[in-house]
């Protein structure tokens, strides 16, 4: 089954989730924000991509962090830091027969899918 995790309000994740419905794919959205995450799921995210692909540096959620805990970050902090503030996720999270992506691009999602549009 295919999991897209993101924030409903995020555009980038309209953007996907557009696409999927689009070429007809079932999948499960899960907002990180609503329905929670666990700490084996970011824990899996870090593992397959690095905590510095899954950390969005680039969130205004980012700017308010205090700079001392911004520049200690490891792996396990960052989980912690993600489950307390999942706005940090990059966004969208694309879960696939046990492969992890994360963002959109449409051609990228092509790829993936093996669509061949």
């Amino acid at each position: 089954m295919t999991a897209l995790f993101g924030i409903k309000n995020c555009d980038t994740v309209r953007k996907a989730r557009h696409w999927l419905e689009e070429h007809d794919i079932d999948f499960n959205f899960h907002d990180v924000r609503d329905d929670g995450l666990t700490q084996e799921q970011v824990a899996t995210w870090i593992d397959a991509l690095g905590w510095e692909v899954v950390l969005n540096k680039r969130s205004t959620s980012w700017k308010k962090i205090d700079p001392a805990r911004r520049e200690n970050l490891d792996a396990d902090s960052v989980n912690a830091l993600l489950l307390e503030l999942p706005t940090l996720i990059k966004r969208p999270v694309l879960e696939i027969d046990g492969a992890v992506y994360v963002g959109f691009k449409a051609d990228a999602y092509d790829n993936i899918f093996a669509t061949g549009k």
